[in-house]
Protein backbone atom coordinates (compact mmCIF):
# COMPACT_ATOMS: atom_id res chain seq x y z
CA UNK A 1 0.00 0.00 0.00
CA UNK A 2 3.17 2.06 0.43
CA UNK A 3 4.70 0.94 -2.53
CA UNK A 4 4.58 3.49 -5.41
CA UNK A 5 4.66 2.12 -8.91
CA UNK A 6 8.00 2.48 -10.83
CA UNK A 7 6.25 4.04 -13.95
CA UNK A 8 5.68 7.24 -12.04
CA UNK A 9 8.15 9.84 -11.37
CA UNK A 10 9.50 10.98 -8.06
CA UNK A 11 9.45 14.21 -6.47
CA UNK A 12 13.18 14.43 -6.68
CA UNK A 13 13.56 13.26 -10.13
CA UNK A 14 11.61 14.51 -12.13
CA UNK A 15 12.50 14.29 -16.06
CA UNK A 16 13.03 16.90 -18.49
CA UNK A 17 9.91 17.85 -20.28
CA UNK A 18 9.98 16.75 -24.00
CA UNK A 19 6.82 17.91 -24.90
CA UNK A 20 8.22 21.94 -24.43
CA UNK A 21 10.07 23.46 -27.62
CA UNK A 22 13.58 24.24 -27.16
CA UNK A 23 13.67 28.10 -27.54
CA UNK A 24 11.28 27.62 -23.89
CA UNK A 25 14.02 25.01 -22.43
CA UNK A 26 16.17 26.87 -19.63
CA UNK A 27 19.46 27.69 -20.88
CA UNK A 28 22.97 27.66 -19.37
CA UNK A 29 24.54 31.18 -18.02
CA UNK A 30 27.74 32.48 -20.06
CA UNK A 31 30.96 33.05 -18.24
CA UNK A 32 31.23 36.52 -16.79
CA UNK A 33 34.70 37.77 -15.33
CA UNK A 34 34.33 38.46 -11.30
CA UNK A 35 33.15 42.09 -10.06
CA UNK A 36 36.45 44.28 -8.90
CA UNK A 37 36.86 44.51 -5.45
CA UNK A 38 36.89 47.96 -3.97
CA UNK A 39 39.48 46.83 -1.54
CA UNK A 40 42.48 49.11 -1.25
CA UNK A 41 42.91 51.99 -3.82
CA UNK A 42 44.55 50.98 -7.33
CA UNK A 43 47.93 52.82 -8.08
CA UNK A 44 47.64 55.16 -10.81
CA UNK A 45 50.93 55.02 -13.49
CA UNK A 46 52.60 58.31 -15.10
CA UNK A 47 52.40 61.78 -13.81
CA UNK A 48 49.73 63.09 -12.08
CA UNK A 49 46.44 64.93 -13.68
CA UNK A 50 47.84 68.62 -11.86
CA UNK A 51 51.39 68.16 -13.12
CA UNK A 52 50.08 66.86 -16.86
CA UNK A 53 49.93 69.14 -19.60
CA UNK A 54 46.63 69.16 -21.42
CA UNK A 55 46.74 67.22 -24.71
CA UNK A 56 46.39 69.09 -27.87
CA UNK A 57 44.28 68.44 -30.73
CA UNK A 58 44.60 68.17 -33.49
CA UNK A 59 47.69 66.47 -33.71
CA UNK A 60 48.49 67.12 -37.26
CA UNK A 61 50.72 69.40 -38.02
CA UNK A 62 48.86 73.10 -38.66
CA UNK A 63 48.59 76.34 -37.56
CA UNK A 64 45.58 75.44 -34.93
CA UNK A 65 48.22 73.14 -32.91
CA UNK A 66 51.08 76.07 -32.96
CA UNK A 67 48.10 78.55 -31.55
CA UNK A 68 47.18 76.04 -28.94
CA UNK A 69 50.96 75.66 -27.96
CA UNK A 70 51.37 79.47 -27.53
CA UNK A 71 48.58 79.58 -25.26
CA UNK A 72 49.93 76.90 -22.91
CA UNK A 73 53.63 78.75 -23.25
CA UNK A 74 51.59 81.74 -21.90
CA UNK A 75 50.01 79.97 -19.25
CA UNK A 76 53.54 78.60 -17.74
CA UNK A 77 54.67 82.16 -18.02
CA UNK A 78 52.54 83.83 -16.08
CA UNK A 79 52.52 80.90 -13.49
CA UNK A 80 56.41 81.33 -12.78
CA UNK A 81 55.97 85.01 -12.62
CA UNK A 82 52.81 84.62 -10.47
CA UNK A 83 55.77 82.47 -7.81
CA UNK A 84 58.21 84.99 -8.00
CA UNK A 85 55.73 87.48 -6.77
CA UNK A 86 55.19 85.97 -4.20
CA UNK A 87 58.44 84.95 -3.03
CA UNK A 88 59.21 88.84 -3.15
CA UNK A 89 56.31 89.60 -1.39
CA UNK A 90 56.71 87.64 2.17
CA UNK A 91 56.86 88.96 5.01
CA UNK A 92 60.17 90.58 5.94
CA UNK A 93 60.39 88.16 8.81
CA UNK A 94 60.11 85.31 7.18
CA UNK A 95 62.57 86.03 4.74
CA UNK A 96 64.88 87.29 8.15
CA UNK A 97 64.25 83.16 9.56
CA UNK A 98 65.11 81.74 6.94
CA UNK A 99 68.10 83.62 6.06
CA UNK A 100 69.02 83.45 9.75
CA UNK A 101 68.90 79.21 9.31
CA UNK A 102 70.65 79.48 6.48
CA UNK A 103 73.61 81.14 8.25
CA UNK A 104 72.86 78.78 11.25
CA UNK A 105 73.59 75.87 9.09
CA UNK A 106 76.54 77.34 7.44
CA UNK A 107 77.96 78.23 10.69
CA UNK A 108 77.37 74.43 11.64
CA UNK A 109 79.07 73.08 8.99
CA UNK A 110 82.07 75.78 9.43
CA UNK A 111 82.44 74.56 13.20
CA UNK A 112 82.63 77.23 15.73
CA UNK A 113 86.14 79.30 15.93
CA UNK A 114 87.55 79.93 19.30
CA UNK A 115 90.03 82.90 20.17
CA UNK A 116 92.57 82.78 22.39
CA UNK A 117 92.94 85.38 25.41
CA UNK A 118 94.48 86.03 28.54
CA UNK A 119 93.05 86.20 31.71
CA UNK A 120 93.67 89.43 33.65
CA UNK A 121 91.70 89.67 36.40
CA UNK A 122 88.77 87.39 38.31
CA UNK A 123 85.70 89.40 39.45
CA UNK A 124 83.29 86.73 40.81
CA UNK A 125 82.25 83.00 39.96
CA UNK A 126 80.97 84.13 37.04
CA UNK A 127 82.59 87.54 35.47
CA UNK A 128 85.88 88.07 34.70
CA UNK A 129 88.40 90.75 33.00
CA UNK A 130 90.24 89.56 29.73
CA UNK A 131 92.13 91.29 27.18
CA UNK A 132 93.35 89.89 23.24
CA UNK A 133 96.18 90.99 21.45
CA UNK A 134 93.68 92.69 18.73
CA UNK A 135 91.84 94.69 21.01
CA UNK A 136 91.30 96.28 24.32
CA UNK A 137 90.75 94.24 28.02
CA UNK A 138 86.59 93.17 28.24
CA UNK A 139 84.50 92.53 31.16
CA UNK A 140 83.04 89.22 29.87
CA UNK A 141 81.26 86.28 31.49
CA UNK A 142 82.44 82.65 32.57
CA UNK A 143 80.49 79.63 31.16
CA UNK A 144 79.18 77.55 33.93
CA UNK A 145 80.80 74.16 32.82
CA UNK A 146 84.48 75.81 33.10
CA UNK A 147 86.78 74.83 35.76
CA UNK A 148 87.13 77.38 37.76
CA UNK A 149 90.09 75.62 39.87
CA UNK A 150 92.01 76.27 36.67
CA UNK A 151 91.64 80.20 36.15
CA UNK A 152 93.93 82.36 37.75
CA UNK A 153 95.26 85.76 36.45
CA UNK A 154 97.77 85.54 33.68
CA UNK A 155 96.65 81.96 32.46
CA UNK A 156 95.29 81.43 28.49
CA UNK A 157 91.57 81.20 28.10
CA UNK A 158 89.33 80.15 25.08
CA UNK A 159 87.04 83.03 23.72
CA UNK A 160 83.56 82.72 22.00
CA UNK A 161 84.16 83.77 18.75
CA UNK A 162 81.02 86.31 18.83
CA UNK A 163 80.43 87.18 22.89
CA UNK A 164 84.13 86.82 23.84
CA UNK A 165 82.42 84.47 26.87
CA UNK A 166 85.11 82.28 28.42
CA UNK A 167 84.60 78.52 27.50
CA UNK A 168 87.19 76.96 28.38
CA UNK A 169 90.99 77.22 29.63
CA UNK A 170 94.51 76.23 28.10
CA UNK A 171 96.55 73.68 30.06
CA UNK A 172 99.65 74.41 28.24
CA UNK A 173 100.08 78.04 28.08
CA UNK A 174 103.34 78.09 26.91
CA UNK A 175 103.77 80.43 23.51
CA UNK A 176 104.04 77.34 20.20
CA UNK A 177 106.86 80.02 19.01
CA UNK A 178 109.05 79.01 22.15
CA UNK A 179 108.31 75.37 21.71
CA UNK A 180 109.86 75.97 18.29
CA UNK A 181 112.91 77.36 19.57
CA UNK A 182 113.92 74.46 21.88
CA UNK A 183 115.94 71.67 20.26
CA UNK A 184 115.07 68.12 20.48
CA UNK A 185 117.98 66.88 18.86
CA UNK A 186 121.42 68.41 19.18
CA UNK A 187 123.58 69.41 16.43
CA UNK A 188 125.88 67.18 14.97
CA UNK A 189 128.64 69.93 15.19
CA UNK A 190 131.69 69.54 18.09
CA UNK A 191 134.69 71.35 19.73
CA UNK A 192 136.57 69.16 17.00
CA UNK A 193 135.13 70.79 13.75
CA UNK A 194 136.47 74.27 14.85
CA UNK A 195 139.43 75.30 13.66
CA UNK A 196 141.54 77.67 16.25
CA UNK A 197 139.61 79.32 18.16
CA UNK A 198 141.49 77.42 21.51
CA UNK A 199 141.17 80.71 24.03
CA UNK A 200 137.52 81.43 22.89
CA UNK A 201 136.27 77.92 23.37
CA UNK A 202 138.00 77.94 26.82
CA UNK A 203 136.56 80.96 28.32
CA UNK A 204 132.69 79.94 26.84
CA UNK A 205 133.27 76.61 28.89
CA UNK A 206 133.96 78.59 32.06
CA UNK A 207 131.18 80.87 31.06
CA UNK A 208 128.81 78.25 30.41
CA UNK A 209 129.15 74.52 30.91
CA UNK A 210 131.38 74.69 33.80
CA UNK A 211 128.35 76.68 35.97
CA UNK A 212 125.69 73.85 34.99
CA UNK A 213 127.96 70.53 35.82
CA UNK A 214 130.07 71.89 38.27
CA UNK A 215 128.31 75.08 40.45
CA UNK A 216 130.31 73.32 43.94
CA UNK A 217 133.73 75.20 42.34
CA UNK A 218 132.09 78.56 42.26
CA UNK A 219 130.51 78.33 45.59
CA UNK A 220 134.25 77.25 46.77
CA UNK A 221 135.46 80.08 45.27
CA UNK A 222 133.15 82.52 46.37
CA UNK A 223 132.33 83.69 43.44
CA UNK A 224 128.71 83.72 41.75
CA UNK A 225 129.24 82.22 37.84
CA UNK A 226 128.54 84.76 34.82
CA UNK A 227 125.07 85.16 34.02
CA UNK A 228 125.58 85.48 30.21
CA UNK A 229 128.35 85.91 27.56
CA UNK A 230 128.11 87.90 24.29
CA UNK A 231 130.01 86.53 20.84
CA UNK A 232 131.14 89.42 18.64
CA UNK A 233 133.33 89.75 15.34
CA UNK A 234 132.67 90.19 11.94
CA UNK A 235 131.05 87.75 9.81
CA UNK A 236 132.34 84.13 9.43
CA UNK A 237 134.23 83.55 11.98
CA UNK A 238 132.83 80.62 14.09
CA UNK A 239 130.19 82.49 16.51
CA UNK A 240 126.92 80.50 15.63
CA UNK A 241 129.44 77.49 15.13
CA UNK A 242 131.00 77.52 18.67
CA UNK A 243 127.12 78.07 19.82
CA UNK A 244 125.94 74.79 18.17
CA UNK A 245 129.21 73.06 19.55
CA UNK A 246 128.28 74.23 23.14
CA UNK A 247 124.79 72.73 22.53
CA UNK A 248 126.13 69.25 21.03
CA UNK A 249 128.32 68.63 24.54
CA UNK A 250 126.05 69.82 27.33
CA UNK A 251 122.99 68.13 28.08
CA UNK A 252 120.97 71.32 29.18
CA UNK A 253 117.97 72.51 27.39
CA UNK A 254 119.13 74.43 24.52
CA UNK A 255 116.66 76.96 23.04
CA UNK A 256 117.80 78.94 20.13
CA UNK A 257 116.28 82.22 18.97
CA UNK A 258 117.18 84.83 16.41
CA UNK A 259 116.54 88.93 17.39
CA UNK A 260 114.31 88.80 14.44
CA UNK A 261 111.66 86.45 15.51
CA UNK A 262 111.57 88.40 18.93
CA UNK A 263 109.92 91.30 16.94
CA UNK A 264 105.97 90.89 16.78
CA UNK A 265 103.24 92.78 14.96
CA UNK A 266 101.12 93.12 17.63
CA UNK A 267 101.79 95.75 20.79
CA UNK A 268 103.04 93.77 23.75
CA UNK A 269 103.54 90.45 21.88
CA UNK A 270 107.01 90.66 21.81
CA UNK A 271 107.46 91.03 25.73
CA UNK A 272 104.94 88.52 26.19
CA UNK A 273 107.25 86.23 23.91
CA UNK A 274 110.57 86.99 25.67
CA UNK A 275 108.73 86.53 28.93
CA UNK A 276 107.01 83.05 27.81
CA UNK A 277 110.85 81.96 26.54
CA UNK A 278 112.71 82.77 29.98
CA UNK A 279 109.59 80.97 32.14
CA UNK A 280 109.80 77.68 29.60
CA UNK A 281 113.67 78.19 30.03
CA UNK A 282 113.44 77.94 33.91
CA UNK A 283 111.10 75.21 34.00
CA UNK A 284 113.31 72.95 32.03
CA UNK A 285 116.41 74.23 33.85
CA UNK A 286 119.35 73.95 33.66
CA UNK A 287 118.74 74.87 30.05
CA UNK A 288 121.33 77.35 27.69
CA UNK A 289 119.38 79.99 25.21
CA UNK A 290 120.91 81.29 22.55
CA UNK A 291 119.92 84.56 21.04
CA UNK A 292 121.57 85.34 17.37
CA UNK A 293 122.03 88.72 15.79
CA UNK A 294 121.35 90.54 19.16
CA UNK A 295 121.39 93.66 16.92
CA UNK A 296 117.46 93.31 15.72
CA UNK A 297 116.20 94.42 19.32
CA UNK A 298 119.28 95.44 21.05
CA UNK A 299 120.17 99.01 19.59
CA UNK A 300 120.90 101.90 21.87
CA UNK A 301 117.89 104.03 22.47
CA UNK A 302 116.69 107.10 21.08
CA UNK A 303 113.44 109.58 20.93
CA UNK A 304 111.68 107.82 17.98
CA UNK A 305 107.71 108.78 16.70
CA UNK A 306 107.43 105.28 14.96
CA UNK A 307 105.36 102.69 17.07
CA UNK A 308 107.16 100.07 15.67
CA UNK A 309 110.80 101.32 17.13
CA UNK A 310 109.41 101.84 20.49
CA UNK A 311 107.79 98.94 20.60
CA UNK A 312 111.48 97.26 19.68
CA UNK A 313 112.66 99.22 22.45
CA UNK A 314 110.08 97.56 24.87
CA UNK A 315 110.91 94.33 23.89
CA UNK A 316 115.12 94.99 24.93
CA UNK A 317 113.71 96.29 28.47
CA UNK A 318 111.84 93.10 29.12
CA UNK A 319 115.19 91.48 27.73
CA UNK A 320 116.89 94.01 30.22
CA UNK A 321 114.42 92.83 33.17
CA UNK A 322 114.75 89.27 32.42
CA UNK A 323 118.76 89.71 32.48
CA UNK A 324 118.88 91.51 35.51
CA UNK A 325 115.52 91.58 37.57
CA UNK A 326 114.20 90.47 40.75
CA UNK A 327 114.10 87.22 40.08
CA UNK A 328 117.00 85.25 40.16
CA UNK A 329 117.15 82.70 37.20
CA UNK A 330 119.60 80.57 38.41
CA UNK A 331 120.71 77.63 36.18
CA UNK A 332 119.54 79.35 33.06
CA UNK A 333 122.38 80.61 30.82
CA UNK A 334 122.33 83.59 27.53
CA UNK A 335 124.67 83.07 24.60
CA UNK A 336 124.61 86.42 22.50
CA UNK A 337 125.96 86.47 19.19
CA UNK A 338 126.25 90.18 16.78
CA UNK A 339 128.19 91.30 14.20
CA UNK A 340 128.12 94.95 15.35
CA UNK A 341 128.91 95.33 19.49
CA UNK A 342 129.08 98.56 18.91
CA UNK A 343 125.54 99.60 17.72
CA UNK A 344 124.43 97.80 21.59
CA UNK A 345 122.57 99.76 24.49
CA UNK A 346 125.38 99.78 26.79
CA UNK A 347 122.62 98.78 29.56
CA UNK A 348 122.55 95.39 27.34
CA UNK A 349 126.18 94.24 27.44
CA UNK A 350 127.03 95.70 31.01
CA UNK A 351 128.65 93.68 34.02
CA UNK A 352 125.66 92.23 35.92
CA UNK A 353 123.84 91.14 32.31
CA UNK A 354 126.61 89.75 30.32
CA UNK A 355 129.65 89.33 32.27
CA UNK A 356 131.82 88.10 29.69
CA UNK A 357 132.52 89.59 26.02
CA UNK A 358 133.90 86.97 23.75
CA UNK A 359 135.65 88.20 20.33
CA UNK A 360 136.22 86.84 17.84
CA UNK A 361 139.10 87.98 15.21
CA UNK A 362 140.04 86.86 11.57
CA UNK A 363 142.29 83.77 11.94
CA UNK A 364 145.58 83.94 12.15
CA UNK A 365 147.98 81.19 10.64
CA UNK A 366 147.87 78.58 12.32
CA UNK A 367 144.12 78.78 12.81
CA UNK A 368 143.44 79.42 8.90
CA UNK A 369 146.19 75.99 8.98
CA UNK A 370 143.91 74.23 10.66
CA UNK A 371 140.58 75.43 8.83
CA UNK A 372 142.30 74.54 5.57
CA UNK A 373 142.95 71.00 7.13
CA UNK A 374 139.75 70.21 8.05
CA UNK A 375 138.01 71.32 4.78
CA UNK A 376 140.38 68.66 3.07
CA UNK A 377 141.01 66.20 4.61
CA UNK A 378 138.18 64.48 2.74
CA UNK A 379 139.11 66.02 -0.88
CA UNK A 380 141.36 64.02 -3.46
CA UNK A 381 144.23 66.73 -4.02
CA UNK A 382 147.29 66.67 -6.67
CA UNK A 383 150.86 66.96 -5.58
CA UNK A 384 151.20 70.11 -7.23
CA UNK A 385 149.03 71.60 -4.52
CA UNK A 386 150.62 73.10 -1.80
CA UNK A 387 148.40 74.70 0.93
CA UNK A 388 151.02 76.27 2.61
CA UNK A 389 151.51 78.98 -0.23
CA UNK A 390 147.72 79.80 0.60
CA UNK A 391 147.75 79.74 3.95
CA UNK A 392 150.90 82.53 3.80
CA UNK A 393 148.54 84.85 1.30
CA UNK A 394 148.28 88.26 3.35
CA UNK A 395 144.86 88.36 2.82
CA UNK A 396 141.44 88.71 4.83
CA UNK A 397 139.84 85.30 4.53
CA UNK A 398 137.57 84.60 7.30
CA UNK A 399 136.75 80.90 8.54
CA UNK A 400 133.84 80.76 6.20
CA UNK A 401 135.89 82.18 3.48
CA UNK A 402 138.23 79.71 3.36
CA UNK A 403 135.42 76.63 3.28
CA UNK A 404 133.91 78.62 0.40
CA UNK A 405 137.26 78.66 -1.61
CA UNK A 406 137.23 74.71 -0.82
CA UNK A 407 133.72 74.41 -2.02
CA UNK A 408 134.88 76.10 -5.28
CA UNK A 409 138.04 74.47 -5.72
CA UNK A 410 135.46 71.28 -5.57
CA UNK A 411 133.23 71.91 -7.75
CA UNK A 412 135.74 73.51 -10.35
CA UNK A 413 137.63 70.05 -10.56
CA UNK A 414 133.91 68.49 -10.74
CA UNK A 415 132.77 70.47 -13.78
CA UNK A 416 135.93 69.34 -15.62
CA UNK A 417 134.68 65.73 -14.81
CA UNK A 418 138.04 65.36 -12.67
CA UNK A 419 138.22 63.72 -9.25
CA UNK A 420 141.27 65.41 -7.68
CA UNK A 421 141.67 68.86 -7.52
CA UNK A 422 144.54 70.92 -8.72
CA UNK A 423 146.36 74.02 -7.41
CA UNK A 424 144.57 75.96 -10.76
CA UNK A 425 141.32 75.29 -9.14
CA UNK A 426 142.62 76.61 -5.91
CA UNK A 427 143.84 79.96 -7.45
CA UNK A 428 140.70 80.56 -9.70
CA UNK A 429 138.37 79.39 -6.25
CA UNK A 430 140.52 82.28 -4.17
CA UNK A 431 139.73 85.06 -6.93
CA UNK A 432 136.29 84.34 -6.96
CA UNK A 433 135.73 84.59 -3.27
CA UNK A 434 137.60 87.70 -2.94
CA UNK A 435 135.59 89.21 -5.92
CA UNK A 436 132.15 88.45 -3.69
CA UNK A 437 133.58 89.16 -0.84
CA UNK A 438 134.96 92.77 -2.63
CA UNK A 439 131.21 93.02 -4.36
CA UNK A 440 132.94 93.38 -7.26
CA UNK A 441 135.00 97.04 -6.57
CA UNK A 442 138.39 96.98 -8.60
CA UNK A 443 141.33 96.83 -6.13
CA UNK A 444 142.78 100.32 -6.10
CA UNK A 445 139.87 102.63 -7.67
CA UNK A 446 139.06 103.89 -4.13
CA UNK A 447 142.49 105.49 -2.50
Amino acid sequence: MGNIPSNQPTEGNTPPDKDKPKDQQPQKKKWEPPLPTHVGKKKRRGPSAASKLPAVFPTTRCRLKLLKMERIKDYLLLEEEFVQNQERLKPEATREEKNEEDRSRVDDLRGSPMAVGTMEEIIDDDHAIISTASGPESYVSIMSYVDKDLLEPGCQVLLHHKTQSIVGVLQDDADPLVSIMKLDKAPTESYADIGGLEQQIQEIKESVELPLTHPELYEEMGIKPPKGVILYGVPGTGKTLLAKAVANQTSATFLRVVGSELIQKYLGDGPKLVREMFRVAEEHAPSIIFIDEIDAIGTKRYESTSGGEREIQRTMLELLNQLDGFDTRGDVKVIMATNRIETLDPALIRPGRIDRKIEFPLPDVKTKRHIFRLHTSRMSLNADVDLEEFIMMKDDLSGADIKAVCTEAGLLALRERRMRVSKADFTTAREKVLYRKNEGTPEGLYL
